[in-house]
């Protein structure tokens, strides 16, 4: 059976789709390949079509979750503020799986093997890079200011450890004292 065009493309990105959302929900290690498989309507024999290993799927989706963020929350076009108000926010704080893949993965990243922390570390350069403009729009620099770098720490920082305390109050106060750096 021939499929149309772009069909191996649209599959492609599909499972890469699930998968950004199933790692950011479940952890790296969280999800195997036939149950993504399946929550992509796909058999676990198809994967083999798209991918040569897990490895190179979980690298890719970090690639895909990042995207996702540059183009929502560190959209270039949102101004500061509003980046902060959407990256801080209780959405955010109670949705990894559509979240920032740093935020959600991150403190994982440093044990995987180099294709997956290469991406990693891709995210993390991405992340600097959508921030730094915000910070200084009129200052065009290749390499990230220490503003955006103590910026970045700390929302990325905050979102962590909202995730990890078990008292809903502090965590809307770790997020809150996020968005407003120096009060």
């Amino acid at each position: 059976m021939r499929y149309p065009e772009g069909h191996k493309q649209a599959v492609r990105a599909r499972i890469l789709e699930a998968a950004a959302e199933e790692l950011r929900r479940q952890g790296l290690s969280g999800i195997g390949i036939p149950a993504l498989m399946k929550r992509a309507g796909l058999t676990h024999g198809a994967f083999y079509a798209h991918f040569p290993n897990r490895e190179a799927l979980v690298a890719e989706a970090i690639h895909t979750a990042a995207a996702a963020s540059a183009d929502g929350p560190l959209a270039v076009e949102l101004p500061l503020q509003q980046t902060l108000a959407l990256y801080l926010s209780p959405e955010h704080l109670d949705h990894p799986e559509r979240g920032c893949v740093i935020a959600a993965l991150g403190a994982e990243g440093a044990r995987q093997p180099a294709p997956v922390r290469s991406a990693f570390a891709a995210a993390a350069r991405g992340l600097l890079a959508a921030i730094e403009p915000k910070l200084h729009p009129r200052q065009p620099s290749p390499e990230p200011s220490d503003g955006a770098l103590r910026l970045v720490s700390t929302m990325v920082g905050a979102v962590v450890l909202a995730r990890l305390v078990d008292d809903p109050a502090l965590a809307r106060r770790l997020l809150a004292a996020a968005a407003s750096p120096g009060s």
